[in-house]
């Protein structure tokens, strides 16, 4: 509520024409400007001595700052909402005083007046001062007036006939209180100006009660408002979780779902609202227990009945509680289980990043395998990897799951040979809670879970346990799986995808490796050759290798000598390609300078180059078998170079600029090979 400040509380009616009293006050001020009485209100004294600063002519009255049509408009505009929560209420207050000669009118906060009701002979009299809408009633404009006083001192005032500035003024009496808005800003001033002789405190009284009505009605709207913003908010964020959300009431029925929950679903809102939430959350419910009780779960596990199926998910749900403290209904958020482990699987990075680009070979033999897996890639069969190690089994295994069609989905890949006998049962088949001492609470999904949707990649396949063999032959045909510990089946969407450096069918003459499991697996075999069988791919690898690794170890491409290849090509590579790269990874380590010699090179590559007599009796480039001896050395090189050059133009589309940076060397040396290759591009 606004203070009232007035003449007293005496509530005295004035008649300045009787007592002459204030009137005199009034007169010597205007002449003298010292005020001699001191039963004047303090705040019209402090008035009148504004309005003698500003010069106001005490004998005029007559407002001459009138706005014009299109100034009113944006003026009235701008306080639209003020006018529309004001005008009921002036209105109201106008029936208490029609015919009473009151006028009631709405000012801003620049005293501009707004809004006017008043009986026709009052408002004809209040238009001979200008007292009519657009009119600017600021002490500046008119002296001393309930309007413009009010919007100094910010708090309510009554004015009364000789305690206007202006003479003309001296048959009115007005009554004014301000309007502020929630931030406490002055927006405004609610006004009752009526004859002198009808003045009464009652009056202030009025247009107090007045204007503390129109503020609660600015606060109420402002907080429906924000309430409806906030409701807004929360629709949105509701709908547009990327989460299944469900909203129940205290009976456990069904009032809302998001877009989510429809598809999860596959239902429309309209089928689901008003069911029971047991319907769909059978096992959900059992967990839950009485509503009443209010209890809130944390991501638990459980099958959601939809119309197009059940979607094993992991949900959450949280109470609902009203102002009383009492659960009034429940929300439960809840995800299918395999988008989550997609999301895991692709920020925990168990996802394939290489492709079928990045397989460095133009043997016979490496183009056969590249080709063999491009097939495979879009088929459904399991694919069996066999070579040694070190030739790039995982490489291409991820390089055909990203040319398959599932290659948004998770890669995941498990060493056989490297997790204990007793741990690989639960790492590919997870376990429920319980199910052994030291189980995680909760339980945990295995490896074919979480590629389910994906591919399984199995590497060392020949070293997993026979024990386990039998678990893994009933995953591959059925493809469901159950958890240890547990009787629920899961079913999954996998493709499998092995690799061993193992001779598996001599395994299973032996019987390490199961007959059936190996023909499950060995529907499509791919064998990578050894680096020692296509010597012609050394050179590419070797220099694959130098600029990648330059490049991450922020340095230039060294120069190499010629010798130091015929070394590389001579040597058996045992470790094949993981021994190649970590061959370039010493030689740029122990490197002091810009050229790589035969002393940066092991000693085991040396020493086993120089106990064989010649080089690989063939090197077969783009078909042409070409003989190769140790007085063609540089037959040789020259092959290499050449192959390396069409290597390049071929990667990076004939883009020769590109071809000479990776070569490190000049366009005009790159012009001059091409002519003496008898290269056309």
């Amino acid at each position: 509520m606004v203070r009232l400040k007035g003449n007293g509380d005496d509530g005295c009616m004035w008649d300045c024409m009787r007592t002459g009293e204030t009137h005199q006050v009034w007169e010597h001020f205007i002449k003298s400007g010292e005020i001699t009485n001191d039963n004047i209100n303090p705040l019209i004294a402090a008035s009148w001595k504004r309005c003698y600063a500003y010069e106001v002519d005490p004998y005029d009255g007559v407002c001459h700052q009138v706005l014009d049509q299109d100034e009113f408009a944006k003026a009235h505009q701008r306080r639209y909402q003020l006018i529309d929560i004001g005008l009921p209420l002036m209105q109201k207050l106008y029936n208490y005083v029609t015919g009473s000669g009151f006028l009631v009118m709405l000012t801003d906060e620049r005293g501009i007046i707004l809004e006017m009701l008043g009986d026709e002979e009052t408002i004809q009299k209040a238009r001979e001062i200008n007292f009519f809408k657009g009119a600017v009633w600021t002490e500046e404009q008119v002296g001393t007036n309930a309007i413009g006083t009010v919007l100094k001192e910010r708090i309510p005032l009554q004015v009364n006939s000789c305690e206007h500035y202006c003479l003309l003024h001296h048959t009115w009496t007005c009554s004014a209180a301000p309007i502020f808005n929630q931030k406490e800003q002055l927006i405004g001033i609610l006004n009752m100006s009526g004859p002198y002789q009808e003045a009464h405190q009652h009056t202030l009284g009025m247009v107090v009660s007045g204007a503390d009505a129109i503020m609660y009605k600015m606060r109420v709207q402002h907080q429906n408002t924000q309430l409806k913003v906030i409701n807004e908010r929360m629709h949105n964020i509701f709908m547009g979780m990327s989460e299944g959300a469900v909203l129940l009431n205290k009976a456990g029925k069904i009032t809302n779902i998001n877009q989510v929950a429809e598809g999860i679903f596959s239902l429309a809102k309209a089928e689901v609202e008003g069911k029971p939430f047991e319907q769909f959350f059978p096992e959900l419910a059992k967990i839950i227990g009485s509503l009443n009780k209010g209890q809130d779960v944390l991501d638990v596990e459980t099958p959601i009945h939809g119309a197009a199926g059940i979607t094993h998910c992991v949900a959450s749900v949280k109470s609902i509680h009203d102002e009383n403290g009492q659960v009034n209904g429940l929300v439960i958020i809840f995800n299918p289980v395999k988008r989550i482990r997609n999301l895991v699987n692709h920020f925990s990075g168990a996802h394939a990043s290489l492709t079928f680009n990045d397989v460095i070979g133009r043997s016979q033999q490496m183009l056969e395998a590249i080709r063999t897996a491009k097939l495979a890639a879009n088929k459904m069969s399991n694919i069996l990897l066999q070579g040694e190690s070190g030739t790039g089994k995982e490489l291409f295994a991820q390089a055909i799951h990203n040319a398959s069609s599932r290659k948004n989905g998770p890669f995941i890949a498990v060493n056989c040979g490297a997790i204990p006998r007793e741990l690989l049962g639960s790492e590919l088949f997870g376990y429920a809670e319980g199910a052994f001492t030291g189980a995680r609470r909760g339980g945990r999904s295995g490896k074919f879970e979480m590629a389910s949707g994906g591919t399984l990649f199995l590497d060392e396949i020949g070293e997993m346990p026979l024990g386990k063999q039998v678990s893994l032959l009933r995953a591959v045909q059925e493809k469901k799986i159950t958890r240890i510990g547990d009787d629920k089946i899961i079913p999954v969407d996998v493709r499998i995808i092995c690799a061993t450096n193992k001779d598996l069918k001599a395994e299973v003459e032996k019987g390490n490796f199961r007959q059936d499991l190996y023909y499950r697996l060995n529907v499509i075999t791919i064998k990578l050759p050894a680096l020692r069988e296509r010597p012609e791919d050394i050179p590419l690898q070797f220099n694959y290798f130098l600029r990648e690794m330059c490049r991450k170890m922020g340095m230039s491409v060294p120069q190499v000598k010629p010798e130091v290849m015929e070394y590389l090509v001579k040597y058996n590579w045992p470790g094949n390609v993981r021994e190649l790269q970590n061959v370039v990874e010493r030689m740029l380590n122990i490197l002091n300078g810009d050229i790589i010699t035969v002393d940066h090179l092991p000693v085991e590559i040396v020493q086993n180059s120089s106990a064989q007599n010649e080089l690989p009796p063939n090197f077969e480039e783009a078909g042409a078998s070409v003989r190769w001896h140790r007085q063609n050395n540089k037959q040789m090189m020259r092959q290499m170079e050449k192959q390396e050059i069409l290597r390049l133009i071929d990667q990076y589309g004939g883009n020769l600029s590109r071809v000479a940076q990776e070569m490190n060397v000049s366009r005009t040396t790159i012009y001059r090979k091409l002519k003496q290759y008898n290269i056309n591009i």
